[in-house]
């Protein structure tokens, strides 16, 4: 199923074939269906009026596909593949009216497109709308298929106001992490926890924490389970954003990682309900031999195993290549991650005016670290009790020096004269051993729904 998606291309068992260091550049996939092949199996569904497609959950406990649209929510049977509710959810018509005068188009912008929806507990889902730039959730109830009009909830910083800017979140235990835009203007951006037991908390409005980001996938990992250090769980941001470590005058823009711990809970004096965890680093994917570098980071999506140590995540680049347009997929290790964030930072060098490697002694603890045992046996127990010269640190120094590289050194895929927009990966036991992982990939074209 795909919103707005035609021309599938699935790539079956490119993962661990051996292929030698000069013919990825020309992969062609194991499997390749086109959507005219498809059309004798794949059901369309299409309503009047209804569009932009833009998010989808699936729930397995339910059985159910929920569907989020322009200003309307719709729930399929996965196994049937019928309509089994629909639910018509317009910003009214005075909000849409503001909207307008604001200066926003009455044609494209002022509705209330659905960008975030995933189940809340058992009983509920959580829905959020840009509302005609006037953001806005609700709960619906899974079993009726109904919204409850009368709880509505401030949409903001859960949800952006713009519908065409990147936006992710996850709802974890009942707290919401959510990245996005958090202003009319779209020029605060934030990665935000509301909702839940613990105090609400955001980035800092410094441009050297977040600067012009484009958000797009994100993933939890409970990195508790099983830890010998007693670590904490973490979230882990994915972004492409205007980078301000370059010494040059020309704008540069790369992708991003980022990850908060779930523990943290701000400091007591410095970052009081800030992120005390908040790192981040460069996600690179290039093919160095060829002067192949992509920037651009399109779509993200989280391969989970077992065990969370085996996490993988697989990211969907674009680029210009002289006069060529490209599409890209580049694999990144949990481990790999991990490794750069226990590495060192990056700092600005006022004397020199240029950013450099962090060179002097790090404060201790750690800066950026979660509350792990080691925190606790030195009477650390919580983020409010760390030193202010720890936090202080963290807060000017979010950036890490190294570099998170894809597996292998260089993308999985790299297809010409393409514009992929969404990814999805699976693992899938086949002729070799061990199992080899493939993924699905989508180009955006029509203005449908495919079941």
């Amino acid at each position: 199923m795909a919103p707005h998606w035609a021309g599938w291309l699935l790539a079956v068992g490119l993962w661990g074939l051996g292929f030698g260091a000069e013919m990825w550049w020309n992969l062609v996939p194991r499997k390749t269906v086109s959507s005219g092949e498809l059309a004798p199996v794949v059901r369309r569904f299409s309503q009047t009026g209804i569009q932009d497609f833009l998010t989808l959950t699936l729930t397995e406990q339910t059985g159910l596909l929920y569907v989020g649209a322009r200003e309307a929510l719709f729930a399929f049977s996965v196994e049937a593949l019928e309509l089994q509710g629909v639910i018509s959810w317009a910003a009214p018509a005075e909000k849409k009216t503001e909207c307008v005068q604001k200066g926003k188009n009455n044609q494209t912008e002022c509705f209330n497109f659905i960008r975030f929806l995933q189940p809340y507990n058992a009983s509920h889902l959580y829905v959020c709308g840009t509302y005609a730039f006037q953001p806005k959730c609700a709960y619906i109830d899974m079993v009726t298929f109904t919204l409850e009009h009368g709880a509505l909830e401030d949409g903001k910083g859960k949800c952006p106001y713009d519908p065409a800017k990147g936006h992710t979140g996850l709802l974890v235990d009942g707290e919401l992490y959510s990245a996005t835009l958090n202003n009319f203007l779209g020029t605060e951006p934030i990665i935000l926890r509301n909702m839940g037991p613990h105090h609400p908390m955001k980035t800092e409005y410094l441009a050297f924490w977040l600067n012009e980001p484009h958000f797009v996938g994100s993933a939890y990992v409970p990195e508790s389970v099983g830890s010998l250090t007693g670590d904490d769980d973490k979230v882990y941001f994915f972004f492409s954003e205007r980078a301000l470590e370059y010494n040059c005058y020309m704008e540069q823009v790369v992708a991003r990682v980022a990850r908060v711990c779930k523990g943290d809970v701000g400091g007591a004096r410095t970052l009081q309900k800030k992120w005390t965890t908040f790192l981040k680093a460069h996600l690179v994917c290039s093919a160095p031999s060829r002067h192949l570098y992509l920037s651009h980071l399109q779509a993200l999506h989280t391969l989970q195993d077992t065990s969370w140590h085996n996490t993988t995540f697989f990211a969907v680049f674009r680029a210009r290549w002289g006069d060529v347009d490209l599409s890209a997929v580049c694999e990144y290790q949990l481990e790999e991650i991990q490794r750069v964030f226990e590495g060192p930072y990056k700092e600005y060098h006022e004397q020199s005016q240029k950013w450099g490697r962090y060179t002097d002694p790090v404060p201790s603890p750690r800066p950026g670290s979660c509350i792990n045992s080691w925190h606790r046996h030195h009477g650390y127990t919580s983020s409010l009790e760390l030193p202010d010269n720890t936090l202080n640190f963290i807060k000017k120094h979010p950036l890490l020096e190294e570099q998170v590289k894809p597996l292998r050194g260089r993308p999985l895929l790299v297809k010409k004269d393409t514009n992929f927009t969404h990814l999805v990966a699976d693992r899938v036991t086949g002729l070799m051993e061990p199992p080899i992982q493939c993924c699905s990939l989508a180009q955006e074209t029509a203005g449908y729904l495919r079941l």
